[in-house]
């Protein structure tokens, strides 16, 4: 590891949309600012399914100015992923790739200092822009470790002709349900609630239920899965335990932020059932003075709350609160 160097009015970590945006209010601030990523650039849009769709228009995906212009009404991630390529090479943003931060901590002389894998770096504040799709919800049953369970799900070719359970009923489950029978895959969902979730795509939605309808996807409400074996799978319904042959397991069960991450450095959580993080709703400043929350980490566990078109605004209240107390 490289002696300290570089120091910082402010360190980005995550080069998401929002921490892009973190950038650009901090460049077009005069503050000398870098971000830090552990994985490719935007890397929670890279790792979304091939073909989503997002549910906001291209305008509100918007960041720097920048013209998000589109084929479709609801931009594909294939264009967001080039969008956002486009937005960091104009604005010629300071980010450095795969290069994921171990520590931070305070000085004594109360910046902070940031341990990257590759080097030391010190600033005068810090400002979390993470993402939540790293850490998966376990389903906790025995089974889960085998190698046909997947907690992600990328494009249906790999399940034509499987017999595929898919557990959940947000929009992750049910695009993957939907893209992997259209596919040819032999589909089952698992749904621990008593229907699809309200929240899925409005032009979504009846495409599901009526395929579970007529009975092409099969669907066992009120649901749990308990057992996973080589060959089958066993869930708890409301009529008894049945047994399916199964060849995988999609758990599309969501994903939760880096908790333990950010409470070793030193971030406070209220006492709500979201785990929500202490912060100042006017600055983004945590309870840590200096320390800055942006993006879908503000939520808590309710990662449905934030999303790059409603937190875009973090970053210039972030940066307006830096520059009034430089």
């Amino acid at each position: 590891m490289k002696a300290p160097s570089d120091k910082f009015d402010v360190v980005i970590i995550g080069a998401g949309p929002i921490g892009l945006a973190c950038a650009i209010e901090a460049k077009k601030a005069g503050l000398n600012y870098l971000i830090l990523e552990k994985g490719c650039l935007v890397n929670s849009l890279y790792n979304y399914p091939h073909n989503m769709t997002f549910f906001s228009t291209s305008d509100r995906l918007e960041i720097g100015e920048v013209p998000f212009i589109s084929n479709n009404p609801k931009p594909t991630r294939s264009e967001a992923l080039e969008y956002y390529r486009r937005v960091c090479s104009s604005w010629q943003l300071n980010v450095k790739l795969y290069e994921p931060v171990q520590a931070v901590s305070k000085t004594d002389s109360r910046d902070f200092k940031i341990i990257s894998s590759k080097n030391v770096y010190h600033a005068r504040a810090v400002i979390l822009a993470l993402g939540f799709y790293d850490l998966p919800y376990l389903l906790n049953v025995e089974g889960e470790d085998l190698p046909k369970v997947k907690h992600y799900y990328d494009e249906p070719h790999p399940y034509f002709a499987q017999k595929v359970a898919i557990i959940g009923a947000a929009n992750s489950a049910v695009d993957a349900a939907l893209e992997t029978w259209r596919k040819g895959a032999d589909v089952t969902m698992i749904i621990r609630e008593g229907e699809i979730r309200e929240s899925v795509k409005y032009w979504v939605k009846p495409d599901i239920e009526n395929r579970i309808k007529e009975g092409s996807i099969k669907a066992y409400f009120n649901s749990t899965i308990q057992r996973i074996t080589p060959h089958s799978i066993e869930v708890k319904t409301p009529q008894g335990n049945v047994v399916l042959q199964n060849d995988f397991v999609l758990a599309m069960t969501g994903y939760q932020p880096p908790f333990d991450f950010m409470k070793a450095m030193g971030v406070a959580f209220g006492t709500d059932d979201f785990h929500t993080p202490v912060y100042n709703d006017k600055t983004m400043e945590s309870n840590v003075p200096g320390l800055y929350l942006a993006g879908v980490v503000v939520g808590g566990l309710k990662t449905n709350k934030w999303f790059i078109e409603n937190s875009r605004v973090h970053a210039g209240l972030i940066i307006n609160h830096l520059r009034a107390i430089s």
